[in-house]
Formats: C-alpha cells, structure tokens, sequence
C-alpha cells in the first residue's frame, strides 16, 4: 500500500482544463496577439514614412488590415499549438494542448485545431458547448483534431523548486 499524499502536495496536472481557465486564456492571447500585431503596423508605418515620406494609417474599415490580423491570428494560433502545444495565455494559466489520449500532440494536430477553431465561433458559439457538458471538456475544434486541453502546471513541483531555490539563498557560506 503506497502512502497517501499530503494535501499540499495535491496537483491539477493531466486533468482536463475548465471553461473558465480556457476562457481567460484565450482573452489574454487576444490581447497579446493583438497588441503585438498593433505594434507591427506601427513599426511598419514608421518605416514607410521614413523612408517614403508618407504617412501611412491604419484602420479596421481597411480590407487590407482585416486580412492581415485574420491571418496573424491564424498564425498565432497555429504556430504556438504546433511548435509548443500552448499559446502565450495558455502558458499563464497553466493549460496545454494535448492529443484525446493524453499524449503529447504533433505539430499537424496544432495547425488544423488553429484552422477548424473558427467554426466553434460561426456555429453560433455552439462549437464550445462541449467544453461545459463533456467530461473531457472538448470543444468542436478539439474534437475535430483530436486534441484536448489539460493543465499542465504542477503546483507541487513549483513549489518544491521554489522552497529549494530558497534554501540556496539562506545557505551560509563556509568559513575558509
């Protein structure tokens, strides 16, 4: 008979993650995603007013934008998922893109969930209704790629490197 955990050392890793946690990650992305995309036009109309002498401006009325931020959002999206298995929100709350089983998902799972997760929207949000009555917590997007997403942070783990980063620091030095 193995011994019991201590509560403390209680972790939410491999369980799938929750509405709310998947929600709040994806808010941030958009906010990170948006301001980085933000930042390239304007680095953009910098260069072509310096070297132009033009002026250039931006606005979500232009076609061109539109297009532009549809695909970096795509990129975003599908570049994180294939090359780490979580964007930069994901990585904040602790979650992570998985494949059905568990395992860890391969760069082409990343990129078609990133092409199909606009059809969870246009379905009237009803692509995410899995996400609130599965047991596994999968939206349409996930189903359709095979993916599931879980927390990955191990708040045991976190700690035990922290309480031994800490003891680094109080050691005392020998006397020599």
């Amino acid at each position: 008979m193995s011994p019991r955990p201590a509560a403390d050392s209680v972790t939410a890793q491999g369980n799938y993650a929750g509405s709310v946690s998947r929600f709040l990650a994806y808010v941030i992305d958009l906010f990170a995603s948006s301001a980085v995309f933000a930042l390239a036009l304007a680095g953009i109309s910098y260069v072509v007013q310096i070297v132009t002498g033009e002026q250039v401006s931006w606005n979500r009325q232009n076609i061109l934008v539109v297009i532009l931020y549809v695909a970096w959002e795509f990129f975003y999206f599908g570049y994180s998922w294939a090359v780490s298995g979580r964007t930069f929100g994901m990585a904040v709350l602790g979650v992570r893109v998985v494949r059905a089983d568990g395992a860890t998902a391969e760069p082409r799972r990343g990129v078609v969930r990133a092409l199909v997760f606009p059809l969870s929207f246009l379905l009237f949000g009803l692509g995410f209704l899995g996400i609130l009555v599965q047991r596994e917590r999968r939206a349409l997007h996930d189903l359709i790629a095979g993916t599931a997403v879980v927390y990955a942070w191990d708040a045991r783990a976190a700690r035990l490197r922290f309480l031994a980063r800490e003891g680094e620091l109080t050691r005392i030095p020998p006397d020599g």
